[in-house]
């Protein structure tokens, strides 16, 4: 069975979503492939928050109505180390801009209904199994969906199926450079039916234990994080123990205190880096985790995957109109200056604030807390981690 369709997308997620939504917009016709179901995909927790240009992007175009009304936007968030609360600005520090705690899957729910509403295709429960043709004018998507193996015929193809997704495989080895790091630690996270402790986020730093973060979901529900090994057993960690290392991780001399709650799920995230240059091959464009990974600490990795597809929508929109693509031969170079910008401020805030397990001598902690110190000291410090945080306007 054969379709045809002006752009194929890989992926339903954020950077899929969003950028079917943009086309859309644009009277570009595009059908979206989700290996998984519906429900699943409108159910994955995963990344939180959303930078300023994240927000306002999906205001502009028509996707933030119930964002704005239960989206949490903060002003700052919390650095804590020896006992100590420091609060950074970020509002005051970046010109006025913030961010807006909002889960992911809920971005996910906002735009899987608009596309359905205006008429769009997701097929979900599709798996796109391989990409053929991509060094031609009519790239095919081969996917099996209920059993059968269909095509999907179209001008484009992006990728936006994440790390493991058959996208970023289907470009030959020879024509990317991959870089990437892995670092020695992961992140326990729990998901738990509790008001948060605090208004805002979070990001600890403890002498002995290393990194722990509190940040929330909802009103009522705290999502929360533990610096572990990468390849931690869950079973290691019953909910005493994960409770009792958070207060102590996460504890001041000024007596704050951590309630605690059932906790709805938890997992342990490996933390990598990972960038793939060019962004592209033939008529194959990759955007979001298929084409760079962050470590979760600086907040990137959704807010990369909507700066791509913003660029990508823009480069399709000038070719379909105008035959021109200027914009599109300069995807990779555009998206990239803004990927390793935020490589580079999600390794600084990893490195500050989690121990590193050879550190032996404690050169590093001395160095970790040499840093903390001076950022929540000093106002120009400051100011970069604001501006850094909230999303920088241009890079």
């Amino acid at each position: 069975m054969s379709m045809r369709t002006q752009v194929g997308i890989i992926g339903a997620g954020p950077a899929g979503l969003m950028l079917a939504h943009l086309l859309a917009r644009s009277g570009i016709d595009c059908v979206v492939l989700e290996a998984r179901g519906r429900d699943y995909v409108e159910q994955r927790v995963r990344a939180g928050v959303l930078e300023q240009g994240t927000v306002d992007l999906l205001v502009q175009t028509g996707a933030g109505e119930r964002l704005l009304r239960e989206g949490m936007i903060h002003h700052g968030i919390e650095l804590r180390f020896e006992g100590r609360g420091h609060r950074i600005p970020l509002t005051e520090l970046s010109g006025g801009r913030s961010i807006t705690v909002y889960g992911q899957q809920e971005i996910v729910k906002d735009l899987i209904r608009l596309r359905l509403a205006a008429g769009g295709e997701i097929l979900f429960a599709a798996e796109a199994v391989r990409i053929d043709d991509v060094t031609s004018d009519r790239p095919r998507v081969c996917f099996k969906r209920a059993g059968h193996d269909e095509v999907l015929v179209c001008d484009w193809v992006a990728g936006c199926d994440g790390f493991w997704g058959v996208s970023r495989g289907s470009i030959p080895a020879a024509a990317v450079n991959v870089y990437e790091r892995d670092y020695p630690f992961g992140w326990l996270g729990i998901l738990a039916t509790m008001k948060p402790a605090s208004a805002e986020l979070i990001y600890a730093y403890h002498d002995e234990h290393g990194f722990a973060l509190h940040s929330m979901r909802s009103p009522e529900i705290s999502r929360l994080y533990l610096q572990c090994r990468p390849d931690e057993p869950l079973d290691a960690w019953p909910e005493d123990r994960i409770w009792s290392e958070l207060r102590t991780r996460l504890v001041t001399d000024d007596g704050f205190e951590l309630g605690a709650g059932p906790i709805l799920e938890k997992g342990v995230t490996a933390m990598r880096s990972l960038v793939v240059e060019p962004m592209h091959y033939g008529r194959l464009f990759l955007a979001g985790d298929a084409a760079h990974i962050v470590p979760p600490t600086g907040a990137k990795g959704m807010n990369l995957a909507i700066a791509d597809v913003r660029v990508l929508a823009a480069a399709l929109h000038a070719w379909y109109t105008s035959g021109d693509r200027t914009l599109l031969e300069s995807y990779s170079q555009t998206c990239l200056r803004r990927v390793w910008r935020a490589e580079h401020f999600s390794w600084w805030m990893t490195s500050m604030l989690h121990r590193f397990p050879d550190d032996d001598g404690g050169f590093q902690h001395r160095l970790q807390l040499a840093q903390l110190r001076y950022v929540t000291t000093s106002r120009a410090a400051a100011t970069t981690l604001a501006e850094n945080y909230v999303g920088l306007e241009t890079v």
